[in-house]
C-alpha cells in the first residue's frame, strides 16, 4: 500500500532535486520530492535540514560536482526474464572520444551505508544502451557515495543473459518450468 513520503525521504528527493537543478538547461523538467517513486523508502538516511546542507557541501567536493550530465532523472523500464523492472537513472555523463561516445551512469547515495547494490548498476546501464542502441561496452557505471565522495566502479557487470539467469535462478534439476 502506498505510503506518504516522510520528511526523512523528502529531505532525500530535495537533494537529488537540488543536483539536477545545478543543470537547469538539461532537457528533462526538475521533479517536486512527491513525484519520485518510491516514496518512504527514498533516502531515508537524512536527518534534518543541517544534514541535507551537508550532503551539498560533499557534493561539491566530487568529481562530479564539476561535471555537467547529459541527462538526470533518467526514468527506465527494462523487461528481463518476463518480469517489467524500473528505475530512476540519477545522472549520465557522456564522454566524447576518437572510438565515439561513451556514457557513464551514475547513482547518488547520501546513505551512511556502502551497501549499494551492483545489480542496480548493472539494470540502468543495460537500460541505457538498448535504448540508445548503444553497445553495453559503450557504457559505464558508478555509484557515488556523497558523504565520502567515494566512488565506486563495480567490475562484472552482467549483460542481459547473466540477468535474466540471475533472476530465472538456477535450473530445478532439470524440471521444466
Amino acid at each position: 500500500m502506498p505510503r506518504p513520503p516522510q520528511p526523512a525521504a523528502r529531505r532525500g528527493t530535495r537533494f537529488h532535486a537540488w543536483v539536477e537543478s545545478r543543470f537547469e538547461a538539461l532537457p528533462l523538467p526538475l521533479l517536486g520530492p512527491d513525484e519520485l517513486p518510491g516514496g518512504a523508502d527514498d533516502e531515508p538516511e537524512i536527518a534534518d535540514e543541517r544534514d541535507l546542507a551537508a550532503l551539498k557541501d560533499a557534493f561539491e567536493r566530487t568529481p562530479y560536482a564539476h561535471r555537467t550530465p547529459c541527462q538526470v532523472e533518467v526514468p527506465v523500464q527494462l523487461t528481463l526474464a518476463g518480469r517489467v523492472i524500473r528505475g530512476r537513472i540519477d545522472a549520465v555523463y557522456r564522454q566524447s572520444g576518437p572510438g565515439g561516445d561513451t556514457y557513464e551512469i551514475v547513482d547518488w547515495k547520501t546513505g551512511h551505508g556502502r551497501d549499494a547494490d551492483p545489480l542496480q548498476l548493472a539494470i540502468y546501464r543495460l537500460a541505457w544502451a538498448e535504448r540508445h542502441g548503444l553497445p553495453l561496452s559503450s557504457v559505464s557505471a558508478a555509484f557515488l557515495y556523497v558523504r565520502s565522495g567515494e566512488v565506486v566502479r563495480p567490475t562484472g557487470l552482467p549483460d542481459r543473459p547473466a540477468l535474466e539467469r540471475l533472476l530465472l535462478g538456477p535450473a530445478d534439476g532439470g524440471e521444466s518450468r
